[in-house]
């Protein structure tokens, strides 16, 4: 490949749902891992808590990275990989999927020619190869062009834009081989009831109240609590090996995510941490674990959840609420679930990483 400090590297710079990432075509980056990740590390000016040298925005929110690739399967169209830079650690990691960021590959390999337009709307069935599942979104497309404008709007993101409706089958296990990795709908971890679940994101979920917490304290006062952030950490840490996840010391994943009554009528009020600080909404798959907990009696989420009439739970975070669609199967586990989401295109040409 070229010489990417003074070539640059041809890049999409987009809002997928409440994140924005860097996405790139495969054959674009290094075939061997480390370089790849090193070349990554520098276009996002990681670690440095500003990113000031590079293209992050200094939250894990801002510094994602997606890559395209033609599909490696026939039931799909695209391959997707979702790598998180850390902001102020000189890593990248593959540990999770991003839900966000996935709202943004559809319109990403249509632009970049992957994935032909198909009239009004073009289904685009995505290969996740975090977790080996395939999800499929529909972009508009009138024209034969990408649409970005529209009248859908979620919460956390200012203004309308094109739906980007996304629908998930078969991620129960994605990363820790089942729904329910122990077994149990709770699992009692440093004297703490906790559900450990994994329905496309591998999560911890507790009650806000047993951290001595009402729900509803804002992202700032979290992050800042030091005291919490150490328990939450030492739970988590126990947790991983539970999940099959291994030592998670390193890991981006499980998400811990406390869980309140809703206080807008919604389904349930959470704060995720991702892992160490709290996000400022939640991630797509961590609304559609999160949701998918509120259905198991005597879960955390179960006592507190106010559960809906139909199949829409609106999960809330600390800037509104992801709406997540679940569907049960006669048995009452859950089958299917969807989530609509946002993308914007707002920057394409090249990036520069530092020498």
């Amino acid at each position: 490949m070229s010489d990417p400090v003074n070539d640059g590297v041809p890049c999409l710079w987009m809002r997928g749902g409440t994140s924005k990432g860097a996405y790139f075509l495969r054959d674009d980056l290094p075939v061997d891992t480390a370089a790849r990740d090193d070349l990554l590390l520098r276009i996002m000016g990681s670690p440095d808590p500003n990113q000031i040298d590079g293209i992050g925005g200094s939250d894990p929110l801002t510094s994602k990275v997606a890559i395209l690739s033609p599909s490696s399967r026939s039931d799909a169209d695209v391959d997707y990989l979702f790598l998180q830079v850390f902001v102020d650690r000189p890593l990248v990691s593959d540990a999770q999927g991003c839900g966000n960021i996935l709202a943004g590959v559809g319109p990403a390999a249509i632009e970049r020619g992957l994935v032909a337009a198909t009239g009004d709307e073009t289904p685009v069935r995505i290969h996740m190869l975090n977790t080996q599942e395939v999800a499929t979104a529909r972009i508009a497309t009138p024209g034969g062009r990408v649409r970005y404008d529209g009248a859908a709007s979620i919460d956390g993101v200012p203004g309308h834009h094109a739906a980007v409706p996304l629908l998930f089958e078969n991620i129960s296990g994605s990363m820790c081989g089942a729904l329910l990795p122990t077994g149990n709908a709770v699992d009692v971890i440093d004297g703490v009831a906790c559900t450990l679940i994994d329905n496309g994101m591998p999560c911890v979920i507790l009650l806000a109240s047993d951290m001595g917490l009402t729900g509803g304290e804002d992202r700032a006062a979290l992050d800042g609590d030091t005291a919490l952030k150490d328990r939450l950490e030492a739970i988590r840490l126990k947790a991983g090996p539970l999940m099959a996840l291994g030592d998670v010391t390193d890991k981006s994943v499980p998400k811990m995510t406390l869980v309140s009554p809703p206080q807008n009528g919604g389904t349930v009020a959470t704060r995720s941490f991702i892992p160490h600080r709290c996000h400022a909404t939640i991630g797509v798959f961590a609304a559609v674990s999160v949701a998918t907990a509120c259905t198991l009696p005597d879960s955390p989420a179960a006592l507190v959840a106010e559960l809906p009439v139909g199949d829409a739970f609106a999960i809330e975070h600390p800037t509104g609420a992801a709406e997540v669609l679940i569907e049960r199967a006669p048995s009452g586990a859950v089958a299917r679930a969807g989530i609509l989401r946002t993308a914007r295109k707002m920057f394409d040409g090249r990036v520069f990483p530092r020498g």
